[in-house]
């Protein structure tokens, strides 16, 4: 019989299975009883009587089984003897399966072994001591078979008297050919942690921990059944560890078979794929006969005395290799490498030191190396692998943890890795987020979030060897580890300061940090340049691939990329030189949160007027869908806010002439496709410039001819446009050369002297500042004559449809010719030239036109072209109409119905429409039964000009009305046109015939046809019969619409003819039908079904059917039994059916289908039965089997006559055995008879041992009718049941005296016996000597114990039933400590200390419980949730020691404090609680004072503080400066906020910031200062002051106020360019020159005192120079950098006036 184990990854827990049959081996064996006799003192014996001093002596020895003794016993236990084999004691001791029957087998040995260490376990286990600690145990009966269950531990659960109690199942063995040579093999168990409570719980109860060791299933298979039965021993000795091999057994090593999982062998593969050699001593894989070959799948070898795996190499196929407790030592693990699919391989139980040539196997899923001399888990990558148990190994470090990616379920038991801190979760951060067990129990929930707050690349330090810590002090140690393994390969003279990442989101920017920095900062080596590399990788983190082109310090992580970690390669590079790069990594990437941001926003192109800017932004999207932003762009004049320009809402923008002098603003607010909106931002360009002047597209408009005025006109472009410049030049046709005729003005009038000359325009552009352009100029066409013109144009007449109108004007320019006239119409009431005139005519000579229908509701435009006699054209002249052409009412001129008035033709209006255009006309259609009503509408024909004649205007007149509508929806009169005779019907005539059915026997034909012409009479119908020839002939008697198709229709084809006959017999031309067929013969089918016999239980059914459709064939039927829901039964197919009880009550249905003899199957036909009645009732059999007490008796009767009803039962109780009549009157017969119940079964009570029981049984149907009587008596008396106790209980009479208590069951009670066990918490069970009686007092070995009452029942003839044991009681205990109250200490004021004191009461029970028995004492501090009387109180979740310090939100309120006494038993005692009263503000005062600020000139600095001492008011802050080695403090005026800005002012001193707390009431508290370090000057304002410092003399542009009067606010139009001069020497303001005069210096003076430079707080572009009291000038700029720049220059020239050097301040090396 194969072992059963586990699925991988799961302890197996099995129990011994042997079957029933097997362990009696025949009935005849299971009738031999095995007496057993227990007296005190001694031990179980058989009848033999063996003396107690042997037992003992084999016992101590371990000998093998008396003979005399074993003579006594059934064969089956000689069986197992022989079958019996010497354990392997390693084996034993990793719990692994004892050896097989086939081992057993090789032994050779067929004697009881001596020796076996498994069997002393059994020997000392609690069933044996409890019976031993009896005082009087007379002869119990019990078969072999429960002696088994005895063995196997069915006492050991400590609710015996419950059936589902038992720890172990019934043992069961395979059942074998013949009991010589079988082997009763029980399977042993491991026991896994995750068992069932009842299980464990039974457990504990063992006080030595052999008994739940493997190796006590192992003795049970393997030494003698015989021998446990009969050992035995004394409670006490059973507390000492008799022997080494019991305290082998309790050592951890005993214990390990939850940590050895073994595989399953599969049973169900065949030989060839499978091969079985466990315990065969094999001692090389390339030994002969072992028959190792490609196609193995499953190969099972432990237990051998293998030690390399030579020749493995060949299992190219194996799936499970089991090669556990062999001789492995390792390495050579090499040879695996071709085991390619290999899922799951078994190494534990070997001696391996190192799995570092263990090979990467892809398909390997479960591996256990346990209990092997592992020190580390160093291997190759395991892709697949899911499980992995080490177990008691030497594990003692994580270093070298291979890479597991889907790794579940991790197993280090019994390593010294155990003792590091925080172990699980380091093996969290090892395998990923795979890990589902630890050490077989959940992931712990505390582990996994401390596993969250270790560093990204903690995994990868933690296989390089780094030391596990706590997680607050992982980065630092782990930063440290890593620069500890770079600083060999770092440039020389560098160090790592930081190498980290920015938490990465999906489509964000993500940065890395890399920071070296120099040992020695007085050594100038060359700059370090960096060079990156991006890799991302899986959670573990591991398996990192490049990411190409991610060679930047910033990336975006990209979709793809969420869940996963990124890494980062930094190669810094000093000169030409690469050194090797260092890492970093990253926390797992987050998805984006879907709005966008602008990461940065950058505006292209030149700021000149006409030049195109592009504003470009750098968008992340944060997994938003990429789409178009939202762009604008804004104006910003000098001083003013931004204004948005109209329209310029692209990302390019070209400038224009309102932006020159201005600042643009571009905004951008990214959008995602999703419309989520990011923050809007912005970008400030510098002014715009104008462009040079210039001109383009110069031309000259009008006409050249004499008379008109022309002008020259161009594109100006540079800035707004001054004076510029205009000249007309006239060409002489004699020189070619151009005259100036005219300047100063665009505008020229041609004169007589030009015609036949050109002229030139010429345009100089000039700016609004003066500035020239080049000249640009055009020629003309040359000058001409003028031409006829016409003038006081006019059109005459009437502006109506179709009247005549006429041009009339007046023309000039010499005499008139042939002038001609068009005409045209156009929908505007003005003329601009021919724009929207559509041509009425051509161009004629004739000036009289007659207005057409086309021109209504347009003006008409006359175009009068004048020609002078000799055929010159003038410009044509316009004129228009006042009004729009009118038009005439919409009117008929004629209406009429043309078609023939018959019905299905078509009749058509027609009609003719004068008054103007038409619109939609309105057509409709009547029907009149005579010519003078008004008619019906015929609705589907309204609005058409045709009509079909249908059937229903057959007989009447059909009339057409017609109502004009012009387009404007005018509508004129109607007019209707009436037909001019009654419609007619047409001629019959069928338009469809066919024939609709199936052309099969019985089938009913119809006739489906289509109709015309007038109403249908009685049409003709004849049917006819063709033969194959195609031979018609007519069926007589079918002249109707249908016809069915009889026997004679076989074969032939039906048609059928129809003559049209209309409702005044009118007839219409005969058409015949489309013939079907050939005629096929109809299915079988049975015409009736009925039933033959009763309906009644008993009687037999048959029936009778009638057949037709052709040659009968076998025909079958089915027979059914229907139940009240239509539920069918199918019950047979015979001729005949018997009816049952099952029948009764329900109907029978026979379904009957007919079968022709072709074999073709007709319909079946079912018939249905009434409801089966029952038969008469009647009892057949009445038997009463042995009886026993309390045992249930269940008569065995037999019933007859429909469903039993509840028959009438007597039971009589008689002292002797009634026979014959007797029997049968015994209802009658009252002496020694008595009745004892009236139910079919009945359990004997105590009255009834040693009487005898008759039954009276009237058999009842279920309706109440009743049968013959009939009355059974028993064999023989009533037997007494075994002496049992149940209920067996512990009461509590008072606090240390408790009382056994129990309910017994067996015949008459005689001296039973009482006993009291005491129960550790680890569940050891010692018997209370001399506690024998009912009731116990508890001593102090009691306490923290459980007490257990034992009642061993014993009858009043001295049969002894098994012994029951109570529950456990609680657990006793002592007196609770009490406390007497609580005092506090401190006084109720904010910001003091408040300490619990505990008063413990003077009694000595209560000084005794505190000394000796006091655990704990816990507190929780309550604070009142209301001021006032009506007070709850609220916990404080933090506060949970003696002591509380009481703070701002406590003032006024109350504080409670809770403190609850805990003893060494886990008890608590009543809380006690002390309450305070309100509690009463502190003095004012602020604690951590600091204040925040980046350190340069230009930054926002803000003061912080922890206030305490009630609420705080109004408290006064004043920032100052302080000179750097100078107590003196400066005043900062006006700054007595949080926040303050710093300027230039502040540069080389220290900010201050006193803090003066003030409480709400006005109470001040002592004022606390913080200061910052000296403040220096933002780098890029030094870099560009250091730059001018160096030239030695800088000139700035800057603005003056021309208006030196005192206001708060400085206009833009009083500001004047200046120039202000800066040199080592002096500084001065010069007012630049113009065209009318020279550059003025207005102020200048040397550095020297009281010379100074000012600030305004308010205004960061203004200054103010103070050469003396009467020499100063208020300057702007226009930004604070270049204010910012310029104060640091001049201070820098005037150092040698200061005290302190600004230079040094400034850190700038310069010699003056």
């Amino acid at each position: 019989m194969d072992d059963n184990v586990e699925p991988p990854g799961k302890d197996p827990v099995e129990s011994p299975q042997v079957s029933e049959k097997q362990a009696s081996l025949g009935s005849s064996e299971a009738a031999k009883r095995v007496t057993k006799t227990v007296k005190p003192g001694a031990g179980v014996t058989s009848k033999g009587s063996v003396p107690i001093s042997s037992v003992k002596k084999k016992v101590e020895a371990k000998s093998g089984l008396d003979s005399g003794l074993s003579a006594t016993k059934s064969s089956a236990t000689g069986t197992s003897r022989s079958s019996n084999s010497v354990p392997v004691v390693r084996r034993n001791s990793t719990g692994a399966l004892p050896p097989s029957v086939s081992a057993a087998r090789q032994q050779g040995n067929d004697t009881p072994i001596v020796g076996n260490k498994s069997a002393d376990p059994i020997r000392r286990s609690l069933p044996e001591l409890r019976r031993s600690s009896l005082p009087s145990v007379v002869t119990k009966s019990t078969s072999v078979s429960q002696a088994v269950k005895l063995s196997a531990g069915l006492p050991l659960d400590r609710s015996l008297n419950k059936s589902s109690g038992s720890l172990v199942r019934k043992p069961s063995v395979k059942p074998a050919s013949s009991v010589s040579s079988s082997s009763s093999r029980m399977t042993t168990s491991s026991l896994d942690s995750s068992a069932s409570s009842g299980v464990r719980k039974s457990l504990l109860k063992l006080s030595s921990s052999s008994a739940r060791s493997p190796t006590v299933t192992s003795g049970l298979r393997s030494g003698s059944l015989s021998s446990s039965m009969n050992s035995s021993t004394s409670l006490s000795g059973r507390r000492k560890a008799a022997t080494p091999e019991s305290r082998k057994a309790a050592t951890p090593e005993g214990r390990d078979s939850r940590f050895i999982v073994l595989p399953k062998v599969e049973i169900k593969a065949g030989d060839d794929l499978r091969l079985d050699l466990r315990g065969h001593r094999v001692r090389s894989l390339k030994a002969s006969g072992l028959n190792l070959s490609p196609n193995l799948e499953f190969v099972y070898l432990r237990d051998n005395l293998l030690s390399t795996l030579e020749g493995v190499e060949i299992l190219t196929r194996v799936k499970v290799l089991d090669l556990s407790f062999n001789d492995f030592k390792g390495p050579g693990f090499e040879p695996l490498e071709n085991c390619r699919v290999l899922q799951q391989l078994y190494l534990a139980g070997n001696q391996i030191t190192s799995l570092a040539s263990l090979p990467q196997l892809p398909n390997l899923e479960f591996l256990s190396v346990a209990q092997n001399k592992l020190k580390s888990l160093t291997m190759a990558s395991q892709p697949r692998l899911q499980v992995l148990a080490a177990s008691k190994n030497k594990i003692s470090t994580l270093k070298g943890f291979p890479y597991l990616p889907v790794l579940e379920h991790l197993r280090v038991e019994e390593n010294p890795i155990l003792k590091m801190r925080n172990l699980e979760a380091a093996s969290i951060l090892l395998a990923g987020p795979t890990l589902k067990k630890f050490n077989d129990r959940d992931l712990s929930r505390e582990q996994v979030a401390i596993a969250k707050r270790y560093p990204a690349h903690t995994s990868l330090c933690i296989r390089e060897g780094w030391e596990f810590c706590r997680p607050e002090h992982a980065a630092d140690s782990t930063f440290s580890f890593l620069v500890e393994q770079w600083k060999d390969n770092l440039p020389p003279g560098f160090l790592v300061k930081e190498a980290f990442i920015d938490q990465p989101f999906e489509e964000d920017t993500c940065r890395c940090h890399f920071t070296f920095v120099q040992e020695s900062t007085s050594v100038t080596d060359p700059q370090l340049i960096y060079k990156y590399q991006w890799f991302v990788g899986e959670r573990t983190p591991s398996n990192f691939t490049s990411i190409p082109d991610a060679t930047g310090e910033v990336y975006w992580p990209k979709h793809e990329d969420v869940g996963k970690v990124l890494k980062v390669e930094c190669t810094p590079m000093l000169g030409e030189m690469e050194y090797p790069p260092i890492f970093a990594i990253s926390l797992s990437v987050k998805p984006g949160t879907g709005t966008p941001k602008v990461v940065n926003l950058d505006v292209h192109g030149e700021l000149v007027e006409g030049n195109t800017l592009r504003g470009h932004a750098e968008i992340a999207w944060c997994g938003g869908t990429p789409a178009k932003g939202v762009s604008s762009w804004l104006r910003r004049k000098w001083n003013s806010s931004p204004v948005v320009i109209a329209g310029a809402e692209d990302e390019e923008y070209k400038l224009t002439i309102d932006d020159i002098g201005t600042s643009l603003v571009f905004m951008y607010t990214p959008v995602t496709e999703e419309g989520a909106k990011g923050e809007p931002h912005y970008k400030y360009t510098d002014f715009v410039k104008s462009a040079p002047p210039s001109v383009s597209n110069v031309q000259i408009l009008g006409d050249l001819v004499e008379g008109s005025t022309i002008r020259g006109v161009g594109d100006y472009f540079g800035g707004r446009e001054g004076p510029s410049k205009f000249e007309w030049l006239c060409e002489r046709s004699n020189t070619g050369d151009f005259v100036l005729v005219s300047t100063g003005t665009s505008e020229y009038t041609l004169s007589k002297e030009d015609v036949g000359h050109r002229l030139a325009f010429a345009y100089i552009p000039i700016n609004f500042e003066g500035q020239e352009g080049e000249s640009v100029s055009v020629l003309s066409d040359v000058v001409k004559q003028a031409p006829p013109k016409v003038l006081n144009l006019k059109i005459i007449g009437d502006m109506r449809e179709n009247s005549k109108v006429t041009a009339s004007g007046v023309v000039t320019g010499g005499p008139e010719g042939s002038s001609r006239v068009q005409w045209f119409k156009t929908s505007f009431s003005t003329l601009e030239g021919e724009k929207g005139l559509e041509a009425l005519s051509t161009s004629k000579i004739a000036k009289a036109f007659r207005i057409p229908l086309g021109a209504v509701g347009y003006y008409i435009v006359a175009k009068f072209t004048p020609m002078t006699p000799d055929g010159e054209y003038g410009d044509p002249a316009y004129v228009i109409s006042d009004t729009t052409v009118e038009t005439l009412p919409p009117s008929l001129n004629f209406l009429s119905i043309t078609g023939d008035y018959s019905e299905g033709e078509i009749l058509t209006g027609s009609y003719g429409y004068i008054g103007g255009h038409e619109g939609k006309s309105i057509y409709n259609w009547y029907i009149h039964e005579v010519e003078t009503d008004s008619g019906s509408l015929i609705p589907e024909v309204t609005g058409l000009l045709q009509y079909r004649i249908t059937k229903n205007a057959i007989g009447k007149f059909i009339s057409f009305q017609c109502t004009p509508v012009r387009d404007d929806e005018i509508v004129g009169e109607p007019t209707t046109c009436m037909g001019q005779e009654r419609i007619r019907p047409g001629s019959p005539r069928l338009l469809s015939l066919r024939i609709v059915g199936d052309a099969t026997e019985g089938t009913s034909l119809t006739v489906d046809k289509q109709y015309w012409g007038g109403e249908e009479g009685n049409s003709l119908f004849y049917w006819f019969r063709s033969t194959s020839d195609g031979t018609p002939e007519e069926i007589r008697g079918a002249t109707t619409a249908s016809y069915t198709l009889l026997i004679d229709d076989i074969g032939f084809f039906i048609s059928v003819s129809c003559e049209p006959v209309r409702s005044d017999w009118a007839r219409g031309p005969t058409v015949l039908s489309e013939q079907i067929g050939p005629i096929i013969p109809g299915p079988p089918t049975c015409h009736s079904l009925e039933f033959l016999g009763s309906m009644i239980e008993g009687q037999r059914l048959s029936f009778n059917a009638s057949y037709s459709g052709g040659e009968k064939g076998n025909c079958f039927h089915e027979w059914f039994r229907v139940k009240s829901n239509d539920v069918k039964e199918k019950l047979s197919t015979h001729d005949f059916l018997d009816l049952t009880l099952d029948d009764v009550g329900k109907c029978i249905e026979l379904v009957y289908t007919p079968m022709r003899k072709d074999g073709m199957r007709g319909n079946p036909k079912s018939i249905k039965s009434d409801v089966v009645e029952p038969a008469d009732p009647e009892g057949l059999e009445l038997i009463i089997p042995d009886c026993c007490e309390d045992e249930e008796l269940v008569p065995e009767k037999r019933y007859f006559g429909g469903e039993e009803g509840v028959g009438e039962y007597i039971w009589y109780r008689t002292k002797n055995k009634l026979h014959g009549s007797a029997l049968l009157d015994i209802s009658n017969l009252n002496e020694d008879v008595g009745i004892c119940g009236k139910t079919l079964t009945y359990k004997p009570a105590l009255e009834d041992v040693g009487a005898y029981l008759a039954l009276y049984w009237v058999p009842t149907r279920k309706d109440g009718k009743c049968g013959k009587a009939l009355v059974a008596v028993c064999n023989s008396p009533v037997a007494p049941a075994l002496p049992v106790v149940s209920n067996v209980r512990v009461k509590e009479v008072s606090l240390s005296v408790y009382s056994g208590e129990g309910e017994y069951f067996g015949g008459y009670e005689g001296w039973s016996l009482f006993s009291w066990y005491r129960e550790t918490n680890e569940g050891t069970i010692s018997l209370i000597n001399g506690a024998n009686s009912r009731t116990y007092e508890v001593t102090d070995a009691d306490y923290n114990c459980r007490l257990l009452f034992g009642y061993t029942p014993v009858r009043s003839d001295s049969v002894v039933g098994e012994l029951r044991l109570s529950e456990p009681t609680d657990i006793i205990l002592p007196e609770l400590p009490r406390l007497e109250m609580l005092a506090l200490n401190g006084k109720a004021i904010e910001g003091d200390v408040l300490t619990v004191v505990e008063v413990i009461p003077e009694s000595l029970t209560q000084q005794l419980v505190w000394h000796k028995y006091k655990q704990d004492v816990r507190y929780q501090w309550f604070v009142s949730s209301a001021v006032g009387d009506d007070k709850t109180f609220e916990p404080l979740p933090a506060q949970r020691s003696c002591s509380y310090r009481m703070r701002l939100e406590d003032v006024g309120r109350s504080l409670k404090c809770e403190c609850i006494v805990t003893d060494v038993f886990g008890r608590s005692a009543e809380p006690a609680y002390t309450e305070t009263g309100p509690i009463l503000p502190g003095i004012p005062r602020i604690d951590k004072l600091e204040i925040e600020g980046r350190g340069f000139h230009t930054n926002l600095y803000a003061v912080r503080g922890v206030y305490s001492g009630g609420k705080e008011g109004k408290s006064k802050i004043q920032w100052l400066r302080s000179m750097v080695g100078s107590p003196d403090l400066i005043s900062i005026p006006g700054e007595v906020g949080r926040m303050y800005e710093s300027n230039v002012d502040d540069v080389g001193y220290r900010l201050v910031a006193i803090y003066t707390p003030i409480r709400e009431d006005g109470v001040q508290g002592q004022p606390v200062s913080a200061s910052t370090d000296p403040i220096t000057v933002e780098p890029d304002v030094l870099k560009e002051v250091k730059q001018k410092l160096d030239l030695g003399s800088v000139k700035f542009e800057v603005l003056c106020d021309k208006d030196q009067s005192t206001k708060k606010t400085t206009a833009v139009g009083t500001l004047e360019r200046r120039t202000l001069e800066v040199n080592r020497k002096r500084v001065k303001v010069i007012k630049p020159g113009s065209k009318t005069s020279f550059p003025t210096t207005e102020i200048r003076g040397t550095y020297a005192p009281p010379f100074h430079v000012e600030l305004f707080r308010n205004d960061q572009h203004r200054l103010r120079i103070v050469v003396d009291s009467e020499s100063e000038v208020d300057l702007m700029v226009q930004s604070r950098h270049l204010r910012d720049v310029i104060v640091l220059v001049i201070r820098g020239f005037a150092q040698r006036f200061n005290s302190t050097s600004l230079n040094t301040l400034l850190k700038i090396e310069h010699n003056m």
